[in-house]
């Protein structure tokens, strides 16, 4: 009986797989088709050796396409999400079509991006034996909630039998293996672009999540990212197996555990820990290291997340570069901001806020208190372009930036927008958006996207 519907739950997953990319539909129906029928399908198949799941709020997707890049360069096969659907319904589409029709995935590696939300539905019936948490931000709060709350339902997805590979640089994550033996950490040493203080304007390690007490810091990377310790019961930053023991962020390299250098195609900082956490899933996976960093300088991100283009205006053409940050994510947005900040030239920057979320229909912009938009009151930064429907909440945040009116321009329309953003004579031109909204910069009439990574 066993056999037999596991025989039919893959058979009917890959029929709704094919038939669903004929329509064009998305990754998750197949899946959610076959749980309806077959609720405990995942109990059932055969995984091997090493299934690896990467979760957190930031650098999901990011990171899972590196490892998997990674992890081909060194030889091995492997099924993974790809199509990016990272809640049970994806998971089992993405299992299942790997599969053979006993129902054994047919790599080499399992590797899994998993919803931080839903991770619990999951691993309840499988568990990964290697898990890695990137990070824990205010990330869409409408959905979210705060951090800690995300915390206590990651926590439900850990089983004893899963070895977890954490960011010991951020408390809360670090949190995670209080007291677990076994677990790994990756994280960065004290590097040259550091700061004594937390500049942001917000601060949530600013108490230990053990005990509650507060936390002192020997120094920030960003936000509440950095090297801590407890003034009460102790708890502090762990020891890292992976460690980024220099960055040059100016030139786009990096050295890990002070043997291995590489390039990086886009350089920040936020990048960095996403490659750390693709270099620690190689070193499990049994990939080589000097594989691994090859590997990792010839990869591209497929998301476009950095977009070249050319903006015509009349007999003008401007070049410039789109930031994308993640929705109602503060911090993604800062990283974008810094790179913005970065430049040493005169620079102009459009900000674009033309929808919220791409789920919940919602108008609300509490998150854009969030976003550090005071480090853009900056000598390089010459003009600042407000755009979209949510122009006039933008405009509300940034009249407590300390930014002078006279840099700002605000239009209720992308395109009016990209009219002022043309017309402004700097040296860069830099857009920044959120996935949903990029789209109604790149698609404007005048626009031609030259590249991306």
């Amino acid at each position: 009986m066993k056999k037999i519907k596991i025989f039919l739950a893959v058979i009917l997953c890959k029929t709704i797989h094919f038939l669903a990319g004929l329509l064009g539909r998305g990754s998750s129906i197949p899946g959610a088709i076959t749980l309806k029928i077959f609720p405990d399908i995942l109990s059932l198949i055969t995984l091997p050796e090493k299934v690896v799941a990467v979760t957190g709020s930031n650098g999901k997707t990011s990171t899972v396409e590196m490892i998997a890049h990674i992890l081909k360069a060194g030889g091995k096969t492997v099924a993974y999400n790809k199509e990016g659907s990272n809640q049970i319904e994806g998971v089992t589409t993405c299992l299942l079509c790997n599969s053979t029709l006993s129902g054994k995935v047919k790599s080499d590696v399992v590797l899994l991006e998993s919803d931080e939300r839903f991770a619990r539905h999951t691993f309840k019936h499988f568990h990964p034996t290697d898990y890695i948490i990137t990070n824990l931000y205010r990330d869409q709060l409408t959905r979210n909630g705060h951090p800690e709350w995300v915390y206590g339902v990651i926590s439900e997805s850990i089983y004893p039998d899963t070895r977890l590979i954490l960011n010991a640089d951020d408390p809360l994550v670090s949190k995670f293996g209080y007291g677990r033996e076994g677990t790994l950490y990756f994280g960065a040493d004290h590097v040259s672009f550091d700061s004594d203080t937390n500049d942001s304007i917000y601060h949530d390690g600013k108490y230990c999540p053990v005990c509650g007490e507060k936390m002192e810091y020997e120094y920030f990377h960003y936000n509440h990212i950095g090297k801590y310790k407890c003034t009460s019961c102790n708890y502090h930053r762990m020891d890292t197996t992976w460690s980024l023991t220099d960055a040059d962020l100016k030139n786009g390299t990096i050295t890990i555990n002070n043997e291995h250098t590489l390039s990086l195609p886009f350089s920040s900082l936020y990048q960095c820990y996403n490659t750390m956490a693709a270099f620690a899933a190689a070193e499990i996976c049994g990939v080589d290291a000097n594989v691994a960093i090859s590997a990792m300088e010839q990869f591209h991100l497929k998301s476009g997340r950095i977009m070249t283009f050319d903006l015509k205006d009349g007999e003008k053409t401007v070049s410039g570069t789109l930031l994308t940050s993640k929705h109602e994510n503060s911090i993604s947005y800062d990283q974008s901001i810094r790179v913005v900040t970065g430049t040493e030239k005169d620079t102009t920057v459009m900000i674009i806020v033309d929808a919220v979320s791409r789920k919940y229909f919602t108008s609300e912009t509490s998150w854009l208190w969030d976003i550090d938009f005071e480090m853009l009151d900056s000598d390089n930064v010459k003009r600042v372009v407000l755009a979209g429907k949510y122009c006039y909440d933008l405009a509300s945040r940034f009249a407590f930036t300390g930014i002078s009116e006279d840099k700002i321009g605000i239009y209720e329309t992308v395109a009016e927008g990209a009219k002022d953003f043309a017309a402004s004579n700097t040296d860069e031109h830099f857009v920044v958006t959120c996935f949903s909204d990029k789209g109604k910069f790149t698609s404007l009439e005048n626009v031609t996207v030259t590249g991306g990574v």
